[in-house]
């Protein structure tokens, strides 16, 4: 399913990601080019690296939206300095709300990389507005707004890109197109290594932060006291552990799970589709071992070791950033997994050569993530990282938390995205959402 999909979207991977785009209606000999005009939504340290990155790329961010003045101020001036450096007459209009950047007709994209809670209402909001999304990963809180936000880019013609990053470096395309291509023989299991699942929120209450509308940084969430590790005070550089409690993230399992378990969706092909069961620890206690099985019999453990590992009948891959390693009938051909060991680089690059030069599945090769997103959006095709695969990769994410949340081994048909076989509960597949805060 994943190279039918692909085949007619696939480009050079020397071509220059152009963020330029036409006026509605008009062909390219219409009207010259103009340059993509963007908002971002979250300005913490993780949008405020994609705002650098986009516009090296010659995107004119006109807008910025934070619920923290501190982090609101600094993404304005920052932009307008930048504009003035490039003499470019813009001015950046910083606002506490999103639907002011959902408002605005000559904003054509958006950025969104705030808190997990916060990604898939104005996500839906900005595609029902015609507006192109980038949006971080995990792209949703919960199962339910994964369906949603696939469902509103096919309703609404968008381009979406979900920031599973790993698919746009060569390590990991390397390593799926070994497994895709049998290098290794028949997968057997796949083992993810990141961090906890995410626990309930129980913080303290802190004195407020001055020029923090924590109401609004709740959203959808259940209303609590302010505690400065979900919101860091002042201009933080850190990532904030919000992400850790299950009001707001979904622990490592969504925020590392939502790239490696990306890695093997991608490996074992499975894009638009998924697992069929949830098998949870035998300790309902356990942090570790929650296993995803799929229809081939193929499982997907969250474990230990390296990064991702695919185990084959006749051989392991492991990779993880700035790592990869290739074993075949137990010879060690390539290993960059240590400082003593040779460079990455150059270990993938020869098992590329030796093993994929003239393979039969070749995978989609990203200019790299912002790059790609503004490539699709020039030319109106699917992105890397698409809804149906920032979405897939996400339920697989909330189904493992699923498994451990509830103790739950659970039937899943990857095709309904409903439980199947009278197991799991409906309700662990959203959230109550905390009025006025929903898709409208």
């Amino acid at each position: 399913m994943d190279n039918s999909r692909r085949n007619f979207i696939k480009t050079s991977a020397g071509a220059a990601a152009a963020p330029l785009i036409l006026p509605l209606g008009l062909s390219a000999q219409d009207a010259s080019p103009k340059p993509l005009r963007m908002g971002f939504i979250g300005m913490g340290k993780q949008n405020r690296g994609l705002l650098r990155n986009f516009m090296s790329h010659g995107t004119h961010v006109v807008s910025v939206c934070d619920v923290d003045q501190t982090r609101l101020k600094d993404a304005k001036v920052g932009v307008d300095e930048q504009n003035a450096k490039k003499g470019l007459d813009i001015e950046c209009v910083a606002t506490t709300k999103y639907e002011d950047i959902i408002a605005r007709d000559d904003i054509d994209a958006v950025c969104i990389a705030t808190p997990d809670h916060w990604h898939a209402i104005p996500t839906v909001a900005a595609l029902r507005s015609g507006k192109d999304v980038y949006c971080e990963k995990p792209l949703t809180h919960n199962i339910f707004e994964a369906v949603t936000v696939i469902d509103e880019v096919e309703k609404n013609g968008r381009v979406l890109q979900t920031g599973s990053m790993q698919r746009s470096s060569k390590e990991f395309r390397v390593a799926c197109e070994l497994v895709r291509n049998g290098v290794i023989g028949e997968i057997e299991r796949v083992e993810c290594s990141f961090g906890d699942p995410g626990r309930p929120c129980d913080l303290p209450e802190e004195e407020m932060e001055p020029g923090l509308d924590w109401e609004r940084w709740l959203g959808p969430a259940p209303k609590r006291a302010y505690h400065s590790i979900l919101s860091p005070r002042g201009l933080h550089n850190n990532f904030p552990r919000w992400r850790n409690y299950r009001e707001f993230g979904g622990g490592m399992v969504t925020d590392w799970g939502a790239h490696h378990l990306d890695i093997a969706q991608w490996g074992l092909g499975m894009d638009g589709s998924g697992p069929i069961e949830v098998i949870p620890p035998e300790d309902p206690e356990a942090k570790r071992g929650c296993t995803l099985k799929y229809a081939n019999g193929v499982t997907v453990t969250h474990g230990g070791g390296i990064g991702v590992e695919f185990h084959g009948s006749k051989g392991v891959v492991q990779v993880s950033r700035g790592k990869f390693a290739l074993t075949i009938d137990g010879d060690e051909k390539y290993r960059a997994l240590s400082k003593e060991d040779k460079s990455v680089t150059s270990q993938y690059t020869l098992a590329e050569r030796e093993f994929l030069e003239t393979a039969e599945i070749k995978l989609y090769k990203s200019v790299g993530h912002v790059p790609d997103f503004l490539q699709a959006v020039a030319n109106r095709t699917k992105p890397i990282t698409d809804e149906v695969v920032g979405g897939g990769s996400a339920i697989c994410c909330h189904l493992m938390n699923i498994g451990y949340y509830f103790n739950a081994n659970v039937k899943w048909n990857p095709e309904t995205n409903q439980f199947a076989g009278g197991t799991g509960d409906p309700a662990w597949l959203t959230r109550e959402y905390r009025a006025p805060y929903s898709f409208g």
